[in-house]
């Protein structure tokens, strides 16, 4: 069995699904890009603030959400708005979608598929 934490990641709106194995207490959106995972947008895999939590444009959907650590995630949280994956510890096992950016770091709303309802 592989060591690691299992991270369990769902990839845009078709829903393709991997797991990747991340050390206890590694950053999210460091270990997501490692494994060729993209947390950006087409712009701003090329202008972000490099993981600092400034831009806004690593955003992702977790489950289980890990208590905030950082101001703009306490806000994602008060307001229901995606995490940034570069403010996320992998803990423990938890799921990750991967959110469509479509202008800068936007999201567009998520549509529920029929299964989810």
């Amino acid at each position: 069995m592989a060591e690691g934490i299992p991270v369990r990641v769902i990839t845009g709106s078709e829903g393709g699904e991997t797991t990747i194995r991340v050390e206890p207490g590694a950053n999210l959106r460091e270990s997501l890009l490692e494994h060729g995972l993209p947390v950006y947008g087409t712009v701003s895999q090329y202008a972000n603030c490099g993981g600092r939590g400034l831009c806004s444009t690593c955003t992702v959907e977790v489950d289980p959400a890990p208590e905030p650590t950082h101001w703009h995630d306490a806000a994602a949280v008060r307001f229901g708005y995606p995490r940034l994956s570069c403010c996320i510890t992998v803990e423990g096992p938890m799921t990750v979608r991967l959110l469509d950016k479509h202008v800068w770091g936007q999201v567009l709303p998520r549509q529920v598929a029929p299964d989810e309802s």
